[in-house]
C-alpha cells in the first residue's frame, strides 16, 4: 500500500494489515550528477524495529524485477532474486501452489561490520497484487528527481 509523508514523498508499505510490515521511504539522490538512488527501509513488527539505508544505482532495478514477477502470474520454476548495490537489500522470489508470489526479504547491515542480517517473508497473490507492488515500488523510486 502506497501512502505519502509528512513532506509528500511516498512511503511504500508491504505486508498485511497486522503489526508485522515493511516500509520504503525516504528516496534520495544523494550525489545529483550520479544516479546514485538511496532508500530507508523498515521491517516493524511486535518484535521490534529494524531499519537500514538501502543503496542502489538507479533502482538497481527493483520495479523491474516486481514486473517481471507479475507478468509471469502463471508461475516458474525455481528462486528468483534481486539484490541491492552493495547487497543491503536482497530479495528472493517464489511461486507458490495456489496462484501466490512468497517475496522473502533480507535486511543486511552494510560493510565492513555486516554484524546483523533480518529475514521476513511477505506472500503476495500472482498477478494483480505484484502488479500493485511493482507500480508502487516504481512511483516511489521515480519520485525522485533524476
Amino acid at each position: 500500500m502506497i501512502d505519502y509523508d509528512d513532506s509528500g514523498r511516498p512511503v511504500v508499505q508491504v505486508g498485511g494489515p497486522g503489526p508485522a510490515r515493511l516500509l520504503l521511504s525516504q528516496p534520495t539522490r544523494p550525489f545529483e550528477d550520479e544516479p546514485t538512488l538511496d532508500f530507508l527501509i523498515r521491517a516493524c513488527g511486535p518484535w521490534g524495529n529494524v531499519e537500514t539505508s538501502v543503496q542502489t544505482w538507479d533502482s538497481d532495478g527493483l520495479a523491474t524485477f516486481l514486473t517481471s514477477l507479475a507478468e509471469d502470474f502463471r508461475g516458474w520454476e525455481g528462486v528468483r532474486t534481486w539484490h541491492s548495490l552493495c547487497y543491503d537489500l536482497t530479495i528472493s522470489a517464489e511461486h507458490r501452489p495456489g496462484g501466490h508470489v512468497q517475496l522473502t526479504w533480507g535486511i543486511h547491515d552494510r560493510a565492513p561490520s555486516e554484524e546483523w542480517h533480518f529475514a521476513t517473508t511477505t506472500v503476495h497473490a500472482a498477478g494483480e497484487d505484484m502488479r500493485n507492488l511493482a507500480a508502487e515500488i516504481h512511483t516511489l523510486i521515480v519520485g525522485v528527481a533524476k
